[in-house]
């Protein structure tokens, strides 16, 4: 398949969406499960009217986790 052609099949960013479920996959079980979490994003939208935002509303909302301390 020439560079011309996967193009009208894929987009860009569905190539690499691809490319990196693939590569999650193959990766042992504690290290996929650490990469799947960087994977995860939060979405969240919010109304304006006359040029003023509502309240944030969270589409996913995040998980609670415990703060890190900082080490001394």
């Amino acid at each position: 398949m020439s560079s011309a052609n996967w193009r009208n099949v894929f987009t860009y960013n569905k190539y690499t969406q691809i490319a990196a479920r693939a590569l999650r996959q193959s990766l042992k079980e504690s290290e996929r499960v650490t990469a799947e979490k960087r994977g995860t994003t939060i979405l969240r939208y919010q109304q304006w009217q006359d040029g003023q935002g509502g309240q944030q509303v969270f589409l996913n909302p995040p998980e609670k986790t415990a703060p890190k301390s900082a080490a001394v």
